[in-house]
């Protein structure tokens, strides 16, 4: 039986990885999660699973939480705050941590679990795309296994079984194209937060929905891809495939392209995440040939869509650029979603931080955590009045 922690259990990707290990419950056993706030969610799920350790990272639903597991007589460690992910990603009892948190806050926790020897089912882009370096680097050393969650990244990871990454020429990184694909900047200009919000294939989160929206989310998986998979950024293309079938593709040196198809849930590259190298029993609708819509794919337009472009920038830049990308877009999609920028401002508020810091090819995981704080105050304070 594997034992699983999740950070991020009441997300979407946390609520499906629990769906994932309901349906296969004598294969799995839940250890420990964490939440922010929904406390409400976070009492269903000790019900539910009984796990030994529980996290919450909000104060009110910390105390929430405790309450009702001392009237309940439950026999559960309620931890609180980053100290709490910190001990839970590290617990000698846990095979694979799922870091399904939104946000940098996943960073620490991540490398703390991998110094610990656990293997990890990513589904946190922050991770990678501001200290990938430091992870590869800490899992290379600790021999631990990064599987990524993502439903591109995973693709991609299941298209190279069997083969090595140097019989590789590219990674055609797939997209949705998000709710404006086609649309030009003309049309965007009062585009609001709920129409920014309503993605034609995947129900996701609001952070990654509005990343999604503005083809950030695409730039971020291909900083993701240049990591896990050691790709140069001239060697990984984003392919716009409105469909969402091909989650995405491998072009072998010798012009062979092999994808990976599947329906649009998420269950399918966590439960592949979860049981690798094994496949189980399909948790997921499977695909019916005869029923298929064309598939089409399209080049994205980056000069409408700039975060996808200067995500590349920042990724060839190197160094410290796309922890900077990264903190200002976190910043700006917040600002976006409390109404007090426009979403064509979202681009220009990553264009102008990028010009602003310097980047830092030296550098630590405090370096890292102290450059985020300073971008985001740096947008806080010229950007959300």
């Amino acid at each position: 039986m594997k034992k699983v922690a999740i950070l991020g259990a009441t997300g979407s990707i946390g609520n499906q990885t629990l769906d994932v290990i309901r349906q296969d419950i004598d294969r799995f056993r839940l250890i420990a999660i964490s939440a922010n706030s929904s406390y409400g969610k976070v009492i269903e799920i000790i019900n539910e699973f009984n796990p030994l350790y529980v996290v919450l990272t909000e104060e009110k639903a910390y105390e929430e939480v405790k309450k009702y597991c001392s009237s309940a007589n439950k026999k559960i460690e309620i931890l609180f705050g980053m100290e709490g992910l910190n001990t839970i990603a590290s617990l000698s009892e846990i095979d694979i941590v799922v870091t399904s948190v939104v946000g940098m806050i996943g960073l620490v926790p991540t490398i703390t679990a991998i110094k610990s020897g656990k293997d990890i089912a990513l589904a946190n882009k922050e991770t990678l795309v501001t200290g990938g370096e430091i992870v590869i680097s800490e899992a290379k050393k600790h021999n631990v296994k990064i599987l990524p969650v993502d439903s591109e990244h995973g693709a991609i990871f299941q298209c190279l079984q069997g083969n090595e990454i140097s019989s590789v020429d590219k990674i055609l990184l797939t997209a949705s194209g998000g709710p404006f694909r086609g649309k030009k900047e003309e049309d965007l200009r009062n585009v609001t937060v709920d129409e920014a919000l309503k993605h034609p294939k995947w129900n996701m989160g609001k952070k990654i929905s509005i990343d999604s929206a503005t083809l950030m989310n695409k730039g971020l998986e291909v900083i993701e891809a240049h990591w896990l998979f050691d790709m140069d950024y001239d060697d990984i293309e984003v392919v716009v495939h409105p469909q969402s079938i091909i989650h995405s593709m491998i072009e072998y040196k010798d012009g062979s392209i092999i994808a990976q198809l599947g329906s649009t849930d998420m269950r399918l590259p966590i439960q592949y995440a979860l049981n690798y190298p094994k496949r189980q029993k399909a948790v997921v609708e499977k695909l019916d040939f005869y029923k298929m819509e064309c598939l089409t794919f399209e080049k994205p337009d980056m000069n409408t869509f700039k975060p996808l472009k200067l995500a590349y920038e920042a990724g060839k830049i190197g160094g410290t650029m796309p922890a900077v990308l990264n903190a200002a877009n976190e910043c700006a999609v917040d600002l976006f979603l409390n109404k007090k920028i426009k979403f064509l401002q979202l681009g220009n508020i990553l264009e102008k931080c990028m010009d602003k810091f310097i980047v830092k090819y030296s550098y630590t995981l405090e370096d890292i955590l102290e450059l985020d704080k300073e971008v985001k105050k740096y947008v806080n304070e010229n950007f959300g009045k």
